[in-house]
């Protein structure tokens, strides 16, 4: 099997990359983060890239591409730590594409050029990561739908300009597309640890447009961009991680010579860089899943994530230690990627709920081979 990326994906990973190192340097991303952690014109420099049409066809403004192609574009705005929300536009523009009507696909040209940030609505506060549980209600009188919900840590909910919403309709749930400005939408923002932004959204009979009936596959599939997306940002932000932590050992010195001299040390530092390695191996697998059939895609899903949670606590805890107190300052770069790390491993489940997810499907198989 061929494991080469095409000339294609390596000029899109070598603008992106260009991209984050001069125009996205840390000072401009801590402004953003202390000035509420969303910035519409960094939104609007990606949407330039075409970066937010990344799994939207062309007929609807797209660039027509990939998992791969979503995998490169995410580990190198991991490398830069960037605060605005991209996956989200890659779950919204994926979702709408595969299961949306004619009127939900009426926003894909606006996704594509970054004029609508869309992002998923779906957690609530008793899920605790399970996507079946849902609370949202929908009702339906003359062809037109209401969605009445609480939805938590919804990214960049305040900043967005409409929502992809899970809510049972029917006793069955439904997904929905909601606007941020329509009639019983209000929102609540605050900004989150790694410096990002996020929102609790109420809807009260709030008017919306339906996506599909069957909103549980729908959701399942979101989600499963959402996983892929945030493994490959992880890559990104453990290697420049690394990066970063290997360039102070080399300068910073004691006993009069470099610490990267000190043999201990170094065995560290190759912990880390293997459980780097081990991260990047399954968030190729995730991406690569991406198409597979429901079943198969959410397995490889729950296995990546919870290798990239283990490598990412492994990795920051021990950029921190190797850097001293220097490496939780707010003034230090190094702070930033491991608040951004702990913050990813919770993020669309934490290592503990997808190891439950990995074990349950493994009961499973072996039940069929009983």
């Amino acid at each position: 099997m061929d494991f080469d990326f095409s000339d294609d994906q390596e000029q899109l990973r070598d603008a992106v990359r260009k991209w984050v190192d001069k125009a996205y340097n840390f000072d401009r991303r801590r402004a953003a983060a202390h000035a509420g952690g969303f910035d519409r014109a960094t939104y609007g420099e990606l949407a330039e890239l075409g970066l937010t049409g990344l799994y939207i066809a062309e007929d609807h403004g797209g660039m027509g591409m990939g998992p791969v192609e979503g995998m490169v574009v995410m580990e190198e705005l991991g490398r830069g730590i960037t605060l605005e929300p991209l996956a989200q536009s890659l779950m919204a523009g994926g979702v709408i594409s595969g299961y949306g009507g004619a009127d939900a696909k009426a926003w894909l040209p606006k996704i594509a050029s970054g004029q609508a940030l869309v992002v998923l609505a779906d957690q609530e506060r008793k899920a605790r990561y399970q996507i079946a549980v849902c609370e949202a209600k929908a009702v339906v009188a003359l062809d037109k739908y209401a969605v009445t919900a609480i939805k938590n840590i919804v990214p960049a909910g305040d900043q967005a300009d409409a929502f992809l919403v899970p809510a049972m309709l029917n006793g069955a749930m439904a997904l929905f597309l909601v606007e941020r400005n329509a009639s019983g939408v209000t929102t609540r923002g605050y900004a989150t640890q790694d410096g990002s932004r996020a929102a609790d959204v109420h809807l009260v009979n709030a008017p919306a447009t339906l996506v599909t009936l069957d909103g549980q596959t729908a959701l399942q599939h979101a989600v499963d961009i959402g996983i892929a997306a945030t493994c490959a940002y992880a890559v990104g932000v453990m290697d420049k991680t690394l990066a970063i932590t290997v360039d102070y050992m080399n300068t910073r010195k004691q006993f009069g010579v470099a610490i990267s001299t000190f043999q201990a040390l170094r065995h560290r530092v190759a912990d880390v860089k293997m459980q780097l390695e081990l991260a990047r191996g399954m968030s190729y697998y995730a991406s690569l899943k991406l198409n597979a059939p429901a079943a198969e895609r959410q397995s490889a899903m729950a296995r990546a994530k919870y290798q990239l949670g283990q490598s990412m606590r492994f990795v920051g805890q021990q950029a921190v230690q190797l850097h001293g107190g220097i490496g939780v300052t707010d003034e230090y770069i190094v702070s930033h990627y491991f608040k951004t790390l702990t913050q990813l491993e919770m993020t669309f489940g934490d290592s503990l709920h997808h190891l439950g997810q990995v074990s349950e499907r493994m009961q499973e198989t072996a039940g069929v081979f009983a």
